[in-house]
């Protein structure tokens, strides 16, 4: 595991790079949310709607696909890479790493350490929450585990296994997204582990949204009230995100060649994949949503269209300084390199417009995590220095 270069943020030392964002000129959207992506061009001549110029600072460097991002109340920053490790930029502009027990970590292909989330009463509680492979005893998994940190962020402590059994094979389509609700419960995105019968297999916690309390008991409002299944029919949720001043809950999930999507979340909801022909094999020739083949799929909110974006993640910006995509829907995307926002339509269940920023500027982008004073902070999914970036509009 290579160690990282920490990027020490002070007066003296901060280079901001400024990129203007000419090229990302807004795009109303037909009723159906689909878009092929083809058709936003640099050439297109900016609207009243243009994305404001975007400031980027390095927070953390030297690292190695860091997953996920979590932001503490005090500014601490934590990382934590696939292949292992936590490292942190704590409120005083100290870095590095964090202890961590990793031993039984299965980080394979597209698994390993993942997600992360602050419980919400971290404050109180200091609990965060990862979802990982595991590996041991016979046992190869993804699971959520609680941990505990030390006041000085200097030592992450295991406190015990909030849920297990969710599925995994030679590290595919692993998820594994986790948002923690105002309520203190989990929702929890999984991926279908690439096998074809798990994404409408109810008795599976694979291509599925899971819902539950912080002992990972079924959450209430599940269909079935002994089941943490949330919502099935996915292919590979690597985003969810709940829309600031409603209940609604979006998740961004992974397409074939075609159709990344965004979903708005219906307790009970089947999303439509189904790459099961009866063949015995993973068919991924089938649609992301199929009504054809599963009675009663629900069309997604937004698609990518052909091809895809390899959209990594999901959240909702706020403030003034974002224009006119205050409460836009930004999404990190891997194959493109670049921030896809996409503005909702008051109902919530179609996209008005769309629009692109940082668009080849840092490679691979993976996930998006708001900060209260309306920046991202953003991570790179390269392999070779990767970095956590906070990128803030400028008005």
């Amino acid at each position: 595991m290579r160690h990282p270069k920490y990027a020490v943020l002070t007066v003296a030392t901060i280079a901001i790079l400024t990129i203007p964002v000419t090229q990302c000129s807004a795009q109303s959207l037909p009723s159906s949310g689909s878009l092929d992506t083809g058709s936003l061009g640099s050439s297109e001549t900016p609207t009243e709607d243009t994305l404001p110029e975007l400031s980027v600072t390095t927070l953390i460097e030297g690292l190695d696909h860091p997953w996920d991002v979590v932001a503490a109340p005090d500014g601490t920053v934590l990382a934590g890479q696939r292949s292992g490790g936590f490292f942190v930029r704590r409120s005083d502009d100290t870095t590095g790493p964090v202890s961590a027990d990793l031993t039984d970590l299965y980080a394979q292909g597209e698994t390993g350490l993942m997600g992360m989330a602050l419980a919400r009463d971290f404050e109180q509680s200091r609990i965060l929450y990862t979802c990982q492979g595991f590996q041991g005893g016979g046992v190869t998994d993804i699971r959520i585990v609680a941990w505990t940190v030390d006041a000085g962020w200097a030592a992450l402590t295991r406190t015990g296994n909030v849920l297990t059994g969710i599925p995994v094979e030679a590290g595919r389509h692993g998820g594994c997204r986790i948002l923690a609700a105002a309520d203190g419960t989990l929702f929890v995105g999984t991926g279908d582990t690439a096998m074809p019968t798990v994404p409408q297999d109810p008795n599976s916690l694979g291509g599925k949204v899971l819902h539950i309390n912080a002992d990972g008991t079924p959450a209430a409002g599940n269909l079935n009230p002994t089941s943490p299944v949330y919502t099935l029919g996915h292919r590979n949720v690597q985003g969810l995100a709940v829309q600031p001043g409603t209940d609604r809950v979006y998740a961004v999930e992974q397409g074939t060649g075609v159709d990344d999507e965004v979903n708005l979340l219906i307790p009970g909801g089947n999303y439509g994949y189904k790459p099961d022909r009866g063949l015995g094999r993973y068919d991924e020739s089938v649609p992301m949503t199929d009504p054809s083949r599963v009675p009663g799929a629900i069309e997604a909110v937004w698609r990518s269209g052909n091809s895809t974006l390899a959209t990594a993640s999901g959240a909702f910006v706020a403030g003034p300084q974002w224009g006119a995509w205050d409460g836009a829907l930004v999404m990190g995307a891997l194959k493109t390199k670049k921030l896809v926002f996409v503005r909702l339509s008051d109902d919530g269940r179609s996209v008005d417009a769309q629009t692109y920023g940082l668009e080849n500027q840092f490679g691979r982008l993976r996930s998006v995590t708001p900060l209260g004073d309306g920046s991202l902070l953003v991570t790179t999914d390269n392999g070779t220095n990767d970095k956590v970036l906070r990128v803030t509009p400028v008005s």
